[in-house]
């Protein structure tokens, strides 16, 4: 059986986010293949934030998603696109779309969002500690309504949520679920 092997990339479009790159690589049995993919530009990583406050109530954000054509439930996350180490780019989506602050920022997992379709790969923490200072400048395209949840109602809550057409990213459930190893400590 041979290696895997990436004999060629090449960039089939480029936009001012989004690239599709064109792959062409020698599968495990020799064979040549091609897979579409996209990556993002001017990316170093992105970020996913599971803010809890002292009171044990989680921060959601709903945000209406273009491609789903829905609001979408999800944890505040954003594009590492200022070169800054992955912490700090949480510390500054977390502010930034919630205008929270966190005084701990705990790594929770890294990972690929969509391995079959593009290269990005995301970094989930849980910040505690978390201080509200005000929503700052978000971005032009971002209208995000922030939600408080209490833990014990999490399940319940984002099911009426979704019962009332709102779409929930998958992510939520399991980086909840991995943040709750660290909050019960």
């Amino acid at each position: 059986m041979n290696d895997i092997r990436i004999k060629e990339k090449k960039t089939v479009w480029k936009g001012k986010f989004l690239r599709s790159v064109l792959i062409t690589y020698v599968d495990a049995s020799g064979q040549l293949r091609e897979w579409e993919a996209f990556e993002r530009v001017h990316c170093q990583g992105i970020v996913a934030i599971v803010p809890v406050t002292d009171n044990n109530e989680v921060l959601l954000v709903r945000q209406y998603r273009p491609p789903v054509q829905r609001y979408v439930i999800e944890f505040p996350a954003g594009l590492n696109d200022r070169g800054d180490i992955l912490r700090s780019a949480a510390q500054r989506e977390l502010l930034e779309e919630t205008g929270y602050t966190a005084k701990e920022m705990i790594f929770l997992a890294e990972g690929p969002l969509s391995s079959g379709a593009s290269n990005e790969i995301i970094t989930a923490f849980l910040a505690k500690g978390i201080v509200f200072r005000g929503i700052g400048e978000r971005d032009e395209t971002e209208d995000i309504e922030v939600l408080k949840i209490p833990v014990p109602e999490f399940y319940h809550k984002l099911q009426a949520l979704n019962e009332k057409g709102n779409y929930v990213d998958l992510k939520v459930f399991g980086l909840l679920e991995l943040a709750k190893k660290h909050l019960s400590q």
